[in-house]
């Protein structure tokens, strides 16, 4: 079989995640060299336990969610496998990836060294990761449709632009996911890539995955909507969406759990608000969802290695 030729304009993709991830760190720079240390201090110790417990709930939620996303591809794939397994492998996948980037890297081969033990194949852990991958972004394409309506004129105030504009990408996201509710619904479709043939889901799993993702974004964000300080007056649907745009410039700029860029874009949205408690905020939440997590899963994965070879006796 001949190689395929790289597109001559293969270089446009890497190069636009290098501006943006260089431009978020300019402006990331220019705030945070106006910002007072000590009032940055100040913010953490003024963090109650309430804040931190509210915080950490939802952080727990987000990834109990998660592991629905391997549950409903497995579903699809008609994989069974026991919930213990599909939640380590969910939890610890997600874990890492979160925190050291690459998600089809670093992910796939968390959730294949787990799930190869069950006999699951590389291709269907493949398939599992782009269908899990579906999940979020169907929920997440529905919550900021949801958020842009709801509260236009907030988002537009945060945003700084008019509520047409808002509306507009809203009405745009909200054409795009109802084409492809469509599409999935009058057919049995199929996503090939380079001979890789992956039965999408049908409408029934596809509405369970917009649902499931919309619910697990919103505890994500909540983890750092309730660590903001008090008296913000923010609303937590134009909240969301700045958080949901933060994300997919994150996620655009191809850094490690979208790193400096998350920050810059939250703080420009956030700018009403003082930047010390904003910062404050945002590396108290890069820790309860990110650090944590990803330390507990590097646990749970050794933990689990050594009951594998204690069961074949190699210990």
């Amino acid at each position: 079989m001949p190689l395929r030729r790289r597109s001559r304009w293969w270089w446009l993709g890497p190069l636009a995640s290098i501006i943006i991830f260089s431009a978020s760190l300019v402006v990331l720079w220019h705030i945070v060299r106006e910002m007072d240390p000590a009032a940055i201090t100040r913010t953490f110790y003024q963090t109650s336990w309430r804040q931190i417990g509210l915080a950490l709930g939802f952080s727990a939620l987000s990834y109990l969610l998660l592991t629905g996303y391997d549950a409903l591809a497995l579903k699809r794939l008609g994989l069974s496998i026991p919930y213990r397994t599909t939640a380590l492998a969910s939890f610890t996948s997600y874990s890492v990836s979160f925190t050291l980037g690459f998600p089809l890297v670093t992910g796939g081969t968390v959730r294949y060294w787990i799930y190869s033990a069950k006999g699951v194949r590389a291709s269907e852990v493949a398939s599992l990761t782009v269908i899990a991958g579906l999940t979020f972004w169907l929920g997440l394409g529905a919550i900021l449709c949801a958020c842009l309506f709801y509260a236009t004129d907030s988002v537009a105030t945060l945003a700084r632009t008019s509520p047409l504009v808002v509306q507009g990408v809203g009405a745009a996201v909200a054409l795009g996911t109802l084409f492809y509710l469509v599409w999935v619904a009058t057919d049995e479709r199929n996503l090939r890539l380079s001979g890789w043939n992956l039965p999408l889901p049908g409408l029934g799993i596809t509405l369970a995955q917009m649902a499931l993702g919309a619910c697990e974004v919103c505890a994500a964000a909540a983890v750092l909507f309730v660590l903001l300080p008090g008296g913000h007056n923010l609303d937590y649907p134009a909240f969301l969406a700045a958080y949901i745009f933060a994300c997919l410039i994150g996620i655009a700029s191809h850094a490690p759990g979208g790193a400096g860029v998350f920050e810059a874009t939250m703080l420009l949205a956030l700018n009403r608000l003082p930047y010390e408690q904003v910062v404050g905020a945002l590396v108290l939440f890069r820790i309860i969802y990110y650090l944590l997590p990803f330390i507990l899963a590097l646990v749970l994965l050794a933990l689990s290695e050594m009951i594998k070879r204690i069961k074949r006796h190699d210990i």
